[in-house]
C-alpha cells in the first residue's frame, strides 16, 4: 500500500508530537511524508502537483495539531484548492474514489476532556466530523482517527510509544473506519 502522509503544523521547528510522529512516519517503507507548511511557505500551493501526490496514493493521511478544534489554515486552503469540483467529486469527480483518508490530530488536553461528559463535551470524532463529510463527498473510506491526546503535557516515553503506534497504524492492512455516528 502507497501511504503519503500530509503534515500541516505551522511550527513544526518547535513541535514536539508532529515531528515524533512524522519522524516515525518516515523510517516506514511505502510511506512518503510531506512537511506542507515547509513546502508552502508562501501559502501557494501547487494545485497540480498535489493532485499528483493524491491520485499516487492508496491511503492519504492529513496529519495536524487541532487549534481551536479545528484544523490549522493551510490545510483549510489544500481543501479548497486541490479537492475541486470535477476531480475530486461531481459527476467527473472520482480521482480519489476507493482510497483511505486517515487524520492524525493531536489535541493539546488530555484525552478525558474530550468526552460528552468531560470538560469539552465533545469527542474528539465529533470535532473531526466536516473531514468525514468531505471524505464521503469525495468518495474515500474514512478510517478511524488516529489521535495523540495530551500534546501539550505528554511525557517522553508515552510520545515514542504512540509514534511506533503510529508508524505500525500507517502500515496496517486494514484500518477499521469510522462510522457516520459512532
Amino acid at each position: 500500500m502507497n501511504t503519503t502522509v500530509l503534515v500541516f503544523h505551522p511550527h513544526f521547528d518547535r513541535s514536539r508530537v508532529n515531528r515524533a510522529l512524522a519522524d516515525a512516519a518516515e523510517g516506514v517503507p511505502g510511506v512518503q511524508v510531506r512537511r506542507m507548511y515547509e513546502l508552502y511557505p508562501g501559502l501557494r500551493i501547487d494545485v497540480a502537483a498535489e493532485q499528483a501526490v493524491l491520485a499516487a496514493a492508496d491511503r492519504i493521511v492529513l496529519q495536524f495539531p487541532m487549534y481551536w478544534y479545528s484544523c490549522p489554515p493551510l490545510l483549510k486552503q489544500w481543501e479548497d484548492d486541490v479537492l475541486t469540483h470535477g476531480w475530486a467529486y461531481g459527476s467527473t469527480g472520482t480521482a480519489l474514489r476507493g482510497k483511505e483518508l486517515l487524520l492524525a490530530v493531536s489535541p493539546g488536553a488530555p484525552a478525558d476532556k474530550y468526552r460528552r461528559d468531560g470538560d469539552y463535551r465533545y469527542r474528539v470524532t465529533d470535532l473531526l466530523r466536516p473531514f468525514q463529510a468531505t471524505s464521503n463527498l469525495i468518495g474515500t473510506r474514512f478510517v478511524t482517527p488516529f489521535v495523540t491526546a495530551g500534546a501539550m503535557s505528554i511525557g517522553d516515553a508515552e510520545l515514542a510509544a504512540r509514534a511506533e503506534d503510529y508508524a505500525a497504524y500507517l502500515t496496517a492492512t486494514v484500518l477499521p473506519a469510522l462510522g457516520d455516528h459512532e
